[in-house]
This record gives structure tokens, C-alpha cells and sequence, in this order.
């Protein structure tokens, strides 16, 4: 999903907890348990969705392949 802020925002890209699990190859529950343990940085919708910022979890694999850190 692709959002814009302010007319003329460059576009920021979120993903859903599901993306997020697909990209560590852990399940969508895995990804809500390192949320609420804060190891994850999330905004929510207006629904009450948790996003993830695309930039932030690419930054988090690329630590995680360095070592053999979880988020």
C-alpha cells in the first residue's frame, strides 16, 4: 500500500503484518508478539491497523543477517 501525506508528499511505503512476516519467514503472530514486545516500530491507521514502515523493517533484516539478531 502506497500513502501520500500533503499534496506534492513524496509517496511513503507501509507494510502490513503479513509482508512483514513473509520477509523474516516467521508467522503474522510472530510479527504481533515483537510489536507489543516493542522490538517493532509501527504507526497505526485511523481503522487501528498496524503498518510498518518499509525503510525501518528493510533496516532491521539488514541487521538481522548480520547477526543472529531477532527483532
Amino acid at each position: 500500500m502506497i500513502t501520500t501525506g500533503a499534496r506534492g508528499a513524496i509517496p511513503r511505503r507501509y507494510l502490513t503484518r503479513s509482508d512483514v512476516a513473509r520477509l523474516f519467514e516467521v508467522s503474522p503472530a510472530t510479527v504481533a508478539r515483537w510489536t507489543r514486545e516493542g522490538r517493532l516500530p509501527f504507526i497505526l491507521t485511523l481503522g487501528g491497523q498496524r503498518r510498518y514502515l518499509r525503510e525501518q523493517v528493510m533496516n532491521l533484516m539488514r541487521k538481522s543477517r548480520e547477526s543472529s539478531w531477532r527483532p
